[in-house]
């Protein structure tokens, strides 16, 4: 199982950015997939996740700005985050839980500063 995540980077307080993450190694279609992200000295909390039915979940921190979503033709997920604000600073990473195997990606950084 690899996952390859892309798009993190610099952006300024209120921005967007979105971020994409390529899996291989698993039946895309079938599988949940999750978006982590770890700040600074912090454990790594759960961001939010889509099923394979494209039902979405979100931690309360996020919603209302950041979309999940889901491309099964490209195996890949996507987060879109808006509103972007310094707290949001963290590693962001895919994650994919195989009968309780959990695969992650290497993390990209999203970095929220002006």
């Amino acid at each position: 199982v690899q996952l390859q995540a892309l798009g993190g980077g610099l952006v300024q307080p209120g921005g967007s950015l979105r971020l994409s993450c390529k899996a291989s190694g698993i039946n895309f279609s079938l599988n949940t997939m999750r978006w982590y992200r770890q700040a600074p000295g912090k454990q790594r909390e759960l961001v939010a996740m889509i099923s394979s039915t494209s039902t979405t979940n979100y931690t309360d921190s996020v919603k209302g700005r950041f979309t999940i979503s889901r491309d099964n033709v490209r195996r890949t997920v996507f987060l879109q985050m808006n509103s972007l604000q310094p707290e949001d600073t963290a590693v962001y990473y895919c994650n994919v839980d195989r009968a309780g195997t959990h695969y992650w990606g290497r993390g990209t950084l999203v970095t929220v500063s002006s």
